[in-house]
């Protein structure tokens, strides 16, 4: 009796999580410090960098952030991050998954020795923050000022607050509005203590989870890995076709302008609200193996159990009837994300 209603505990307050992210009334605050933060820099640091990633370094502008990957050889993806510029300095904050930390790192540091390029490790002396939600922006105002809370969205900003100086992005991990706040490890309990001050409440893995999934967001080792061509799995802005030649870039170039990959990420919408296992095959009706699931959760804005996974090309127009499983549940094809929250507003 006492595990059922520790597990009854834990899906109440995880479900209050959601709902402070997604309610429209407040945002949660995420504790993500575990993921690896990378800072680049150097005189050479953007002529490097063009070569070993997918986006185009020379168009991010000061003050701004983007997506980038970090392809091998062969085309495949090693690493998505975030890539920041928050001053005019030729100064970039990687900022990735904790699964790709190290790899980040060590793709980055290899070329240290070869020019004015330098790499530093950050994620151990720093933290990060992220609120998200609709009313993110009132409760960054209250709680760090108004500079930091007009920030626009894909926009990042060195903000000193309280004597502690503090990299603040607008970007979204939920589809939701929101915001990272990256600091020092000192700053870390005071800057928490004025974000639950202002309104945030604390949220869990679990209630991220949900959320992620919703925002249809890949994760690393789950939806997406070495196996996977970038095309594939990460967003659309995260790749340039224009800007010359980088790692990878043949593979994926010949891939884009032939056409299309042999399959990509999508969501598939459930009729039910039985949450199918990841690896779960993904059929027509009349049985043809067209993908497999990576990730499901219960989405309780739509009431139903939703999952992302890999369909190949040909399947993947939205309402595009399917089967999963051994229990051939029928589900549908959606468009990500499966939620447009405040975001998207």
């Amino acid at each position: 009796m006492s595990e059922t209603i520790e597990q009854l505990t834990a899906h109440n307050l995880a479900r209050a999580e959601y709902e402070a992210v997604r309610g429209g009334a407040g945002a949660g605050l995420f504790d993500l410090s575990t993921r690896g933060r990378i800072e680049v820099s150097g005189a050479e640091a953007v002529q490097f960098l063009n070569g070993l990633v997918t986006n185009d370094m020379k168009a991010l502008a000061a003050g701004a952030w983007m997506y980038a990957a970090l392809p091998n050889v062969q085309g495949r993806l090693l690493a998505l991050a975030r890539v920041l510029r928050p001053t005019a300095a030729e100064t970039f904050l990687f900022e990735t998954e904790a699964a790709t930390r190290e790899r980040v790192h060590q793709s980055l540091a290899r070329f240290t020795l070869a020019g004015d390029f330098r790499v530093r490790e950050l994620t151990d002396e720093t933290v990060q923050l992220s609120v998200q939600g609709a009313q993110a922006s009132a409760i960054i105002e209250r709680a760090l000022g108004r500079e930091a809370a007009q920030l626009e969205r894909l926009r990042a900003a060195a903000v000193t607050w309280r004597e502690h100086a503090l990299t603040v992005a607008r970007a979204t991990d939920t589809s939701e509005d929101g915001f990272e706040l990256i600091g020092s490890r000192e700053a870390c309990a005071e800057l928490r203590a004025a974000l639950v001050a202002a309104g945030a409440q604390s949220c869990g893995a679990d209630a991220l989870e949900v959320l992620r999934v919703e925002a249809g967001l890949p994760r690393y080792g789950v939806d997406m890995t070495e196996t996977n061509v970038v095309s594939e799995s990460v967003p659309a802005d995260a790749i340039s076709y224009t800007k010359g030649c980088y790692v990878g870039q043949e593979i994926i170039a010949r891939i884009h302008w032939r056409g299309h990959v042999a399959k990509k990420l999508a969501g598939l919408l459930f009729a039910d609200d039985a949450v199918p296992a990841p690896g779960a095959l993904i059929a027509t009706a009349d049985g043809k193996e067209i993908g497999r699931i990576t990730s499901a959760v219960f989405s309780p804005r739509l009431g139903r159990a939703v999952a992302l996974g890999y369909v190949k090309y040909d399947y993947l127009a939205p309402e595009t009837e399917v089967r999963v499983g051994d229990e051939a549940r029928r589900a549908r094809v959606a468009e990500l994300p499966l939620v447009r929250g405040s975001w998207w507003a």
